[in-house]
């Protein structure tokens, strides 16, 4: 067979690029929590209408400001944890230059920034536990603790799990000799991760607090 030929029939059959088989495995593996989520939120209007007098008297007692403040820094996490993902695509595990200078930041900065913030998010839902158990809203109180803590709850235990898989990411960075395609398709995987949890407390968020 001639060059003239091969030529011919690479570009009558061109190489198909096939899917990262990592990714597409996590985006699978959130659509079943997805579902995990609709259910707790089922649950949550299926109590509140069947007593809409409580809601009404313990939803009152919600810091709405506070939990607003803490859902804004758990939204801006999001966007340093995207900033870590474009750093990671680029190869870029470390910083290139001063701590100071934000632009050279690799993913490691950009991570461990996401990490702070998370964090911070979690202290606040604790902080936020403590005052209602105060004013008497506890898991087995009512209809609404339990409707309350199991949705927050279980989402701060998916916010914990991202905390965790960015520290697992970071100490792999540091760890390897060279930062390649790997190491940046774990961060892009626990990005879409922490893009979730993120969507999902806005909407936990809105029907918590803003609905009533």
């Amino acid at each position: 067979m001639t060059t003239a030929s091969l030529a011919s029939n690479n570009t009558q059959h061109p190489v198909v690029n096939r899917p990262n088989m990592v990714s597409v495995g996590t985006v699978v593996w959130l659509s079943s929590e997805l579902m995990f989520f609709a259910g707790l939120f089922a649950m949550y209007f299926t109590l509140r209408s069947s007593v809409p007098g409580v809601w009404a008297e313990n939803a009152s007692k919600l810091d709405i400001p506070f939990a607003l403040t803490n859902t804004i820094i758990l939204v801006l996490s999001s966007v340093t944890c995207q900033f870590g993902v474009f750093a990671a695509e680029d190869m870029r595990p470390r910083r290139q230059g001063s701590i100071f200078n934000i632009a050279k930041w690799g993913m490691i900065e950009w991570f461990a920034l996401t990490f702070v913030m998370g964090s911070i998010f979690v202290a606040g839902q604790v902080w936020e536990y403590a005052n209602l158990v105060s004013e008497g809203i506890t898991l087995s109180s009512n209809a609404y603790g339990s409707a309350f803590y199991m949705t927050t709850g279980f989402h701060g235990l998916h916010v914990i799990g991202g905390l965790i898989a960015f520290l697992l990411i970071i100490g792999r960075a540091f760890m390897a000799k060279v930062f390649g395609h790997f190491e940046s398709t774990s961060a892009v995987v626990v990005s879409y991760y922490w893009h979730f949890v993120d969507v999902v407390w806005i909407g936990l968020f809105v029907v918590i607090y803003l609905l009533r």
